[in-house]
């Protein structure tokens, strides 16, 4: 299970490292990220409420301006959301939130504390079926209390939770709710956002790649592979020495360029007799095939390789 954190972080770092896989039908997500907090400060409101299609924020709310507004493309979308009603649904669920945020506290006999409350709920659907939904509570980071449609009921995941989960499960209504809103609901409304949003959510922009070598007096040389600007966030990069994948010593991560696309790098280290030529080996789906870049051990201690040869 992922554990959410006391900070509001980007569904991309929450949902943590995503894997190559065949262009298709989807998947696609809609996911809600809820955080409350006791004491709220500059930039940080005692509540906020952002929504994503996949990893791409379309809407966010928060307890200071109260509305509901859409971002990105989807300011420029009409017709995909009645923006006042879903403002006073927020407003509500904000006020559901931050009950559960003092109960909480009450139970720890700790009204002056700072503490973070975290909700993440959603569904994905692929191929025009529902393909899973979740629903699951973070409180101050540990696993607090999730959502098993399945039997259904609210599982607690910590001793404070039982208490939510008598107050959520006090009438079997709530219950039912809680499973028709996953199974049907979400996935509705998800079908819906996608008459708007398939064709930004399905962009396909390949990395551009680079290469760089860096050496110390007395260290192995440095080998970095960094690919940069692709989209979707799915992302393969390795390095390889005479068609064997190397064990990388940093880097791996997918992270955001703050401008709608995404950045990864691999660090491999060299021994200084190792004159072999190294590949860097990247797989996308915006590429047609695999690319390769090169370093040969006989370039320039410090370089940049910017054109790749297909696999």
């Amino acid at each position: 299970m992922v554990t959410m954190v006391p900070v509001l972080l980007s569904l991309p770092l929450l949902l943590g490292h995503a894997v190559p896989q065949e262009t298709q039908a989807g998947p696609y997500s809609l996911t809600f990220l809820y955080t409350g907090v006791s004491r709220p400060s500059k930039g940080l409101p005692r509540f906020q409420a952002t929504a994503f299609l996949n990893d791409q924020a379309f809407f966010h709310y928060d307890s200071e301006g109260r509305k509901a507004e859409p971002l990105g493309p989807w300011s420029q979308v009409e017709g995909m959301e009645d923006w006042e009603k879903e403002s006073q649904l927020q407003k509500a669920r904000e006020e559901i939130f931050l009950v559960t945020l003092k109960d909480i506290m009450d139970y720890h006999k700790d009204s002056r504390g700072s503490h973070t409350f975290q909700g993440m709920f959603g569904c994905e659907i692929q191929n025009n079926r529902s393909n899973g939904a979740f629903w699951r509570y973070a409180y101050d980071g540990q696993d607090f209390i999730e959502f098993n449609k399945e039997i259904p009921a609210w599982v607690p995941l910590d001793p404070a939770a039982l208490n939510t989960k008598k107050k959520w499960e006090a009438e079997k209504v709530y219950v039912q709710r809680a499973k028709a809103y996953l199974e049907q609901e979400c996935p509705e409304i998800l079908q819906r956002y996608l008459n708007h949003s398939r064709t930004h959510l399905d962009q396909q922009d390949p990395p551009s790649v680079s290469v760089t070598s860096h050496v110390a007096p007395g260290r192995n040389r440095t080998l970095k592979c960094l690919a940069y600007d692709f989209y979707p966030q799915r992302i393969g990069l390795r390095w390889t020495r005479a068609g064997k994948v190397q064990e990388t010593k940093a880097g791996g991560e997918i992270l955001p360029s703050g401008n709608g696309t995404y950045q990864s790098w691999v660090v491999v280290g060299v021994p200084p007799e190792d004159r072999a030529p190294y590949l860097c080996l990247v797989e996308h789906s915006g590429l047609a095939q695999p690319l390769t870049v090169p370093w040969n051990g006989r370039q320039k201690a410090r370089a940049e390789g910017k054109l790749g040869t297909p696999q």
